[in-house]
């Protein structure tokens, strides 16, 4: 147990629900689980591995087996400075995959055993943000905030759309964006772009997707169904022909990108503060419901979940899988998995 306050959060004794489910687990395991937390802002060496209370849920909340974890910027953002209120120790991690292990008397939607995934982290809510997030073996979460796992989609495919695909839906939504019209997606490799150029051509039913990338991911852009794919390091924003009905900045590039855009058509920024006074600003809503939503998508294999091809990092290599998202080198999302699964092994998921 590592020195200092730990997370305030109450033990939860899971005899009951793990001999329901014919699972033997050593009394010492049932109420303290391995998590990564930092006591102090910094950079991803201020990270620890440690031991903290496994949490109860409340009426509302599922408790959740987590199998594999996504990261994203704002994970590190926080860690490096204290950009919105929320208490020391920190679990970082909004993006996770799991399985239900026990739920809350007022839960409804789901049961122990349902494969979910969702973003337990909502930035819009009132008071102070979670301390415990993903990088832990259990974590809680409200049940409107997740959506059942689609059956072909692995746990680590599951765990690395949350937080980018709700980012990506609320960009389009924020734009008001109709089927038939253009979109110029600034930075289409990345976690939010990977989803945006899929959306756009998908669900949004785009005239037109142009993206932007570096030269050695052009033509995995193309392979998302991009239509066009601008070369960032051969060719600037005003040699660009064509104007769109919509510029969808994630790299928060706004403050050129906007060039690109027709009179008047709405330049959408997902960072903040927008590098642009034209640009909006566009954040996420955090909904079980949206995930729903593009579940048929998901399903018939329209939209990916696109993971790093670097590969998954262990659950013991969280400061490396760090290290590496903050280089803003990833194509699509940063995936840590497997979990520890008991305290012998690792969970094979």
């Amino acid at each position: 147990m590592p020195c200092g306050n730990p997370l305030e959060i109450d033990a939860l004794d899971l005899n009951g629900v793990f001999k329901r489910r014919n699972l033997t687990i050593a009394e010492n395991r049932l109420k303290m689980q391995k998590a990564w937390f930092y006591e102090e802002y910094g950079p991803k060496e201020v990270l620890k591995l440690g031991d903290l209370p496994i949490p109860s849920p409340q009426p509302y909340q599922l408790l959740i087996k987590v199998h594999a974890a996504a990261l994203n910027p704002i994970d590190f953002k926080l860690r490096q400075n204290p950009l919105a209120p929320i208490d020391l120790p920190v679990v970082p991690g909004c993006d996770m995959a799991g399985v239900v292990i026990a739920k809350g008397d007022d839960v409804s939607k789901f049961q122990a055993g349902d494969e979910i995934y969702g973003n337990i982290q909502s930035f819009k809510a009132e008071g102070k943000l979670k301390q415990l997030g993903t990088l832990a073996e259990f974590t809680v979460v409200e049940e409107n905030m997740v959506a059942i796992k689609p059956k072909n989609v692995s746990f680590e495919e599951a765990a690395s759309l949350p937080v980018a695909v709700q980012t990506a839906v609320e960009g389009f939504k924020t734009a008001d964006f109709k089927q038939g019209q253009s979109v110029f997606i600034v930075g289409g490799a990345g976690g939010v772009g990977t989803l945006a150029v899929q959306l756009a051509k998908i669900v949004y039913k785009a005239s037109l997707v142009t993206a932007t990338t570096s030269s050695g991911k052009v033509e995995f852009v193309k392979s998302l169904g991009a239509d066009k794919v601008v070369d960032y390091t051969k060719t600037r924003y005003e040699e660009v022909e064509e104007k769109y009905d919509l510029v969808y900045d994630t790299i928060g590039d706004s403050r050129n990108s906007y060039v690109v855009a027709k009179e008047d058509a709405p330049v959408i920024d997902i960072t903040w503060p927008p590098s642009n006074p034209r640009a909006k600003h566009s954040s996420l809503t955090v909904s079980g419901e949206i995930l729903e939503t593009l579940r048929p998508c998901l399903e018939n294999g329209k939209v990916k979940a696109v993971i790093d091809p670097s590969g998954l990092f262990h659950f013991s290599d969280v400061i490396k899988a760090f290290g590496y998202i903050e280089t803003g080198r990833a194509r699509g999302k940063v995936v840590v998995s497997p979990f520890p699964c008991n305290a012998n092994g690792y969970c094979n998921t």
